[in-house]
């Protein structure tokens, strides 16, 4: 990859951002929900010319509450919803391990984001993470990404837990749609 790369990404976690986060997980399609104006927030991506790429920890795999079967199942109907709105998804990296396991490939690991700019040659300088927790936020900082956070899923907690922990605030947004405008007015 040139280091001149100008090529560039909207990384965006899944539950929480995409679609509306479940404590006990989204272990089927039935059990999947697009988030408020997520649907038209990805469809106004594709017209402009960042890769749209997911990054999602699934450890309900690694609990056994779901397959990796499933969970492609599960994306696979993600996508074609996504594509029948106008948007588009260019790649899904997930992680189906607990953290407990301690692999390299969880989020806060930047592991993912690595994934993305070798796969796709990306400027990770020029790119952003939209997620709705700390290790999202964590993530990104350590891949040199620039992370925003939104309030739905977890990320009224996140904001929450930042702030007590003393940590720097990434820009805070309503929703994906919110995020999105943003990023396109911006570049």
């Amino acid at each position: 990859m040139s280091r001149e790369s100008k090529r560039r990404a909207i990384f965006l976690d899944r539950d929480g951002v995409i679609n509306v986060n479940r404590p006990d997980n989204v272990t089927s399609w039935d059990l999947f929900r697009f988030e408020e104006g997520s649907l038209d927030a990805l469809a106004r991506l594709r017209a402009s010319d960042f890769y749209v790429i997911v990054v999602s920890n699934q450890s309900g795999i690694g609990r056994g509450q779901m397959t990796l079967t499933t969970v492609d199942a599960i994306h696979a109907r993600m996508i074609s919803e996504i594509e029948q709105a106008g948007g588009r998804i260019d790649r899904i990296y997930y992680c189906p391990h607990t953290a407990e396991e301690k692999c390299a490939c969880r989020k806060p690991s930047p592991q993912m984001l690595w994934r993305g700019r070798d796969e796709f040659a990306l400027s990770l300088t020029h790119s952003f993470l939209i997620g709705d927790w700390i290790d999202d936020v964590r993530a990104a900082q350590s891949a040199e990404v620039v992370p925003l956070l939104v309030r739905t899923g977890r990320g009224e907690r996140a904001l929450v837990e930042m702030q007590n922990a003393g940590m720097a605030l990434p820009a805070v947004f309503e929703n994906l749609a919110a995020a999105v405008e943003w990023i396109l007015k911006k570049t």
